[in-house]
């Protein structure tokens, strides 16, 4: 109980904290469409660095299953290294999605409140169009950026694995081991950076279109 309480405690600040940030770049002249048009921006270039990662990933694993010889020590630590920095790749595409959602969510809200202020039931009506436009483009995009991220984390899984293997067997027998795995991590890391090229491409669009309206 005490934890759902402190989970919920956590949550409420987190809510005021971002409200008191939209409401102090308003006073600013920047408003939440701004910010969500940045942060969709910021997210893609997230998801085009972690691309790179998994792709560095897959093509030092396909060294490793190829290795004929030296010290399996700096493969190990290799290895390591590419899951560490997958792991902090995929965390911050992770973050900067839930910055999307949350920044959306109080730029719709806003929207339909502000609705009601209209006297004008033909520009009401209008507004109201462009927020249900607005809002199923932007969810095609969400699902879009969801779906990649979902990918990620048995990719995570699968290079954690790996490297643990190799970690504690540094010989022949377990690169042969790694080998029989690489097939399927090898599409699965394919799968995840065609769906992320998915999810840029929709950003790209979204993007554009929020800067056309």
């Amino acid at each position: 109980m005490k934890k759902i309480l402190l989970i919920g405690t956590t949550l409420l600040l987190l809510t005021a904290c971002q409200t008191a940030y939209y409401s102090a770049m308003e006073k600013v002249g920047v408003h939440k469409r701004d910010i969500l048009v940045d942060r969709v921006e910021a997210t893609k270039e997230s998801q085009e660095e972690s691309q790179k990662q998994f792709q560095s990933s897959l093509e030092h694993l396909s060294a490793l299953i190829n290795f004929d010889g030296g010290e399996l020590q700096s493969v190990y630590e290799q290895l390591n290294d590419d899951y560490i920095a997958s792991e902090s790749a995929a965390k911050d595409v992770s973050n900067r999605i839930n910055k999307v959602e949350d920044v959306a969510t109080a730029l719709f809200d806003e929207w339909e409140t502000e609705l009601e202020q209209y006297q004008s039931a033909t520009l009401k009506r209008e507004s109201q169009k462009k927020l249900s436009a607005t809002q199923r483009q932007f969810s095609k995009l969400l699902r879009s950026m969801r779906k990649s991220e979902t990918k990620m984390a048995p990719v995570l899984a699968a290079l954690k694995d790996n490297t643990l293997y190799l970690k504690h067997n540094l010989n022949a027998q377990a690169i042969s081991a790694i080998k029989g795995e690489f097939s399927n991590l090898k599409r699965d890391i394919q799968s995840l950076i065609k769906d992320m090229n998915s999810s840029i491409l929709d950003s790209n669009k979204f993007i554009e279109q929020m800067n056309q309206g």
